[in-house]
């Protein structure tokens, strides 16, 4: 496939992941309002940021006047995860790839669209990431000045519902390849179970959602690494663009 064939791709399945970014950003645009932004203020912010619990956290600090330093450092720890990410699919790129693919490319990732870029066979085309990032940021942003525009129309009860499509839209995305590998789909009920035991244990339920997604992916991952390795195959080494 050529580069505009990837980067088309990436904007068709990129769409789904859109109109579930609008609907939780519509909310943001709500909250954001709430504590004095206006639109173009939450529409960079949105922009810029790509991260919903982060923005979700900003706002709560902005509310209670906290410094800058303390709305930069709490932003990096509860996207902390996203690093990560980062560096996993740094490896699906091939080492002849310019430099700032990796930069533009690291900029975009979410949780959602790392899971698409993750599940391609072979190299990473980074057009298909960018098509993704493109109409993905383009529903969050909409989304949230939308919500500062016009969100007050809403009921806070559809406001609270549209949330809830984010999660239908991640099932969506992890299903499938579940569906195909019993491992895999062991790993995610794994996933599922530990995240729920770092919810109501004592100790492990005072760790920020940031370092709770790094320690069980470290640790699910280490442990799947360790039972099944991956073969490296000749045949990944062709379709980069």
């Amino acid at each position: 496939m050529t580069a505009g064939a990837w980067l088309r791709k990436g904007l068709i399945d990129g769409f789904p992941i859109c109109m579930g970014y609008f609907a939780v950003a519509f909310a943001l645009g709500i909250a954001a309002k709430r504590i004095g932004m206006d639109w173009m203020q939450a529409g960079l912010m949105s922009m810029g940021l790509v991260a919903s619990a982060g923005e979700f956290a900003a706002l709560v600090l902005l509310e209670s006047h906290a410094g800058v330093l303390e709305i930069i450092s709490t932003c990096i720890v509860v996207n902390l995860r996203y690093f990560l990410m980062s560096c996993s699919l740094s490896q699906k790129l091939s080492p002849d790839l310019p430099l700032y693919h990796r930069f533009f490319l690291a900029q975009g990732i979410t949780d959602e669209i790392f899971g698409l870029s993750a599940a391609v066979d072979g190299w990473l085309t980074p057009a298909y990431t960018y098509g993704m990032m493109i109409i993905s940021i383009f529903g969050w942003t909409l989304g949230t000045v939308l919500g500062v525009l016009v969100g007050n129309i809403l009921p806070p009860s559809v406001t609270a519902a549209l949330s809830v499509s984010l999660y239908g839209m991640f099932l969506a995305i992890i299903i499938p390849p579940a569906k195909k590998d019993r491992f895999i789909g062991a790993l995610v009920a794994l996933s599922m179970l530990c995240s729920w035991l770092f919810s109501i244990l004592p100790v492990l339920s005072r760790i920020s959602t940031g370092f709770k997604v790094i320690i069980l992916t470290l640790v699910i991952a280490g442990i799947a690494a360790a039972v099944r390795p991956v073969e490296e195959d000749s045949d990944t080494e062709g379709g980069a663009a």
